[in-house]
């Protein structure tokens, strides 16, 4: 795997954390606009630095959950548009899709981030 930089790495968990924030803001109905502005500043970030460290190895499971990896980062892109659409509603989604695109991207994320090290250790 590609190191990220200190700065990429400050950015990749304040994005982590911001982004967890932005999750639970929406539960509580008079936060419901903010929480999807912060928690699409904190999928921007997030998904963008686990973009930015790639993967340059021939071992097939590590690249198989690298792109699951990069799937759980773009499901949180649409989530954080479904739920800006769920607060302003604009566009065909204005329901609760973002909790379905939510649920599969968290799943994903958690999964690789405990695979991929272990796969890494195992390919070395």
């Amino acid at each position: 795997m590609k190191t990220l930089t200190n700065l990429q790495n400050f950015l990749y968990a304040a994005g982590g954390i911001v982004l967890l924030a932005g999750a639970v803001m929406p539960l509580f109905p008079g936060l419901f606009v903010a929480g999807a502005w912060v928690f699409t500043a904190g999928s921007l970030l997030f998904s963008s630095m686990q973009m930015l460290a790639r993967y340059d190895g021939s071992d097939v499971t590590v690249r198989r959950l690298r792109r699951q990896q990069l799937m759980g980062a773009v499901l949180l892109l649409v989530t954080a548009g479904l739920l800006l659409m769920k607060a302003y509603g604009t566009g065909p989604l204005r329901g609760d899709e973002w909790k379905l695109t939510l649920t599969i991207a968290a799943v994903m994320e958690v999964y690789t981030a405990f695979r991929i090290p272990a796969a890494l250790k195992k390919t070395e």
